[in-house]
C-alpha cells in the first residue's frame, strides 16, 4: 500500500471519529430538563421574591427534581426516592395572626401576643378556608371545594392552597441532600426556635435566619400543615412526579405535618422528618398550639417570568 493511500485511510478515520464526537455531543446538548428529569442538588432553582395583590411576601421556585425522604432517617422516611414537583410559589414566612385576620377569620392561637406570631391551634380545614378566603381577596381561583367532604383541593386551580409533603420538603432541601440546609446540627439555634432555645412558646416570625432560598421558620416556630394524608408507608408508593399524597382511608385520617416547632428536638427539625396529625376538624378541644401553616400557589412558566419582570 503507497504513502498515498495511507494517506487517504487516515483522514477518513479522522473524519469518522470526528463525528462520532459531533454525535455524541449533539445528542447531549438536545437532552432537555423535562417534568421527570432530576436536577443535581442546587443546580434546580433560582429563586426570587414576590409581594402578591394582597401584600404577603412569598418565594417563587421554578420547581426541579430531588431525593425525597432518607435513607439514615426514620423508617417512614425510606427509601429515599426521587420526585420531580412543578413551578410553585410559597410563602416567605408562616402565617401569621396578622395575615389570619385579615381575611376575618377568627384567630385560634394559644399565644396572642403579637400579630407577627405564627397562627398555630389551627384545625387543617380552617387553614384551608384562609387559602380560599386569600385566594377570593386577590381575584384567584380557589383551590378547595367547600361542598364536599374533605374540602377536595382542585390543583389546576391558580389559588393558595396547603403544600403538598413534596413541595415542602422540596422547598425546605433548598437543592442540598443534607438533614438540614445549612449543614452541621449545632448551627441549629439560627435557623429556628425548637425546644432547647425557644422558653416553651412561639416567637415572631423571620427573627432566625432563612434557608438558602430565603424560607424562614422551616426548622422551628411552628410545624406546617400539608395538603397529603399521611402514611407510613408512602415512600415506597409515591408517583414519582408531582405527588399528591395517599388516597383517603376514610377513617382515623391523619395529614402531614412537616417542620420542627418551639418544642421539638433537633432531631425533629430536620428537612426529611415526618409527623401525622388528626386534623381537627370536629375537635372543639382541638389544641396543636405547635402547628400552623403556610400557602402554596402553582404558577406557569410564563406566569413565573411575568413575576420575575415585576419584581425587578
Amino acid at each position: 500500500m503507497n504513502r498515498t493511500t495511507w494517506f487517504l485511510l487516515g483522514a477518513v478515520a479522522i473524519r469518522l471519529l470526528s463525528g462520532c464526537g459531533k454525535s455524541e455531543a449533539n445528542s447531549s446538548s438536545a437532552v432537555k430538563s423535562g417534568p421527570a428529569s432530576i436536577s443535581a442538588p442546587g443546580s434546580a432553582a433560582s429563586p426570587f421574591e414576590i409581594v402578591t395583590k394582597s401584600g404577603v411576601e412569598m418565594v417563587a421556585l421554578p420547581g426541579g427534581g430531588y431525593l425525597m425522604g432518607s435513607d439514615q432517617g426514620n423508617a417512614d422516611e425510606r427509601p429515599a426516592h426521587k420526585v420531580t414537583v412543578s413551578a410553585f410559589l410559597i410563602d416567605k414566612f408562616e402565617v401569621t395572626h396578622a395575615l389570619f385576620t385579615k381575611v376575618q377569620l377568627p384567630n385560634p392561637s394559644h399565644w396572642q401576643d403579637s400579630p407577627k406570631k405564627p397562627l398555630e391551634r389551627v384545625r387543617w380545614r380552617d387553614a384551608k378556608q384562609y387559602c380560599n378566603e386569600r385566594s377570593l381577596l386577590e381575584g384567584l381561583r380557589p383551590c378547595y371545594n367547600e361542598k364536599t367532604m374533605d374540602w377536595d383541593c382542585d390543583y389546576a386551580a391558580n389559588g393558595y392552597r396547603l403544600p403538598t409533603e413534596a413541595e415542602w420538603e422540596y422547598a425546605a432541601r433548598a437543592g442540598t441532600e443534607e438533614p438540614y440546609d445549612f449543614g452541621a446540627p449545632d448551627k441549629l439555634r439560627q435557623y429556628a426556635w425548637f425546644a432547647a432555645n425557644a422558653d416553651q412558646r412561639t416567637h415572631p416570625v423571620g427573627q432566625k435566619q432563612p434557608n438558602r432560598w430565603g424560607l424562614y421558620d422551616l426548622y422551628g416556630n411552628v410545624s406546617e400543615w400539608c395538603e397529603d394524608i399521611y402514611s407510613p408507608a408512602y415512600s415506597t408508593e409515591s408517583p414519582a412526579v408531582d405527588p399528591h399524597g395517599p388516597a383517603n382511608p376514610g377513617k382515623d385520617v391523619r395529614r402531614v405535618i412537616r417542620g420542627g416547632s418551639w418544642k421539638s428536638s433537633p432531631e425533629a427539625c430536620r428537612t426529611t422528618a415526618r409527623q401525622a396529625e388528626l386534623t381537627g376538624d370536629s375537635d372543639a378541644c382541638f389544641s396543636t398550639d405547635y402547628c400552623g401553616f403556610r400557602c402554596v400557589r402553582r404558577a406557569t412558566a410564563e406566569e413565573l417570568q411575568a413575576l420575575k419582570s415585576n419584581a425587578k
